[in-house]
């Protein structure tokens, strides 16, 4: 294989697996699965359906395990600006809203940002 396959998610190699990828294969970086629309060579979020194969049914979950009978996994399916972007939006949003629980009080967290908003 010329070209290293790596996780959509977390960019970890996933030369560890062997092709073709089965449906219960993951990643073992991230947990994700791989056999999903996003790791396609024919995954396009610009058309259609994001889908350029004319004869593959929708799927309308794109990060779900499928069983597309035309998946062919994708060298580039890893896009390290989009992660970036993905992580610097959780940490705006876990900012603005908290990030959930203060494991030691067992209460909820955050929030006080948003709250500021409606004063």
């Amino acid at each position: 294989m010329s070209e290293e396959i790596c996780c959509f998610r977390c960019g970890e190699s996933l030369e560890y697996l062997s092709l073709p990828l089965s449906r219960r294969d993951e990643c073992r970086g991230c947990r994700a699965p791989v056999h999903i629309c996003r790791m396609c060579i024919y995954f396009d979020p610009l058309v259609l359906k994001q889908c350029t194969e004319d004869d593959a049914e929708e799927v309308s979950d794109k990060e779900k395990v499928n069983f597309c009978e035309w998946f062919k996994p994708a060298p580039g399916a890893f896009d390290a600006l989009g992660a970036g972007k993905a992580a610097k939006s959780k940490t705006d949003l876990d900012a603005l809203f908290g990030d959930g629980l203060d494991e030691a009080k067992g209460t909820e967290v955050g929030g006080c940002a948003a709250k500021d908003l409606f004063k």
